[in-house]
């Protein structure tokens, strides 16, 4: 699986749109759309944020076996 399709999983998994896990990193909206089309990578402090708020490891979120 493709990066953006685990982030875009991950964050319906949890009932979010794309504007509330923004405002919890601090980042605007469109990043989180680029993460999930594969345009743009996460930064690594930006992954810690997101793995919290998704309540997995970063390996998880990262597809790492």
């Amino acid at each position: 699986m493709e990066f953006g399709k685990r982030f875009k999983k991950y964050r319906l998994e949890n009932n979010m749109t794309q504007v509330e896990v923004a405002k919890l990193i601090g980042i605007d909206q469109t990043n989180i759309s680029n993460w999930e089309n594969d345009k743009t990578r996460p930064e690594y402090e930006n992954l810690i944020k997101l793995s919290q708020i998704y309540d997995v490891s970063i390996d998880e979120l990262l597809g790492v076996d």
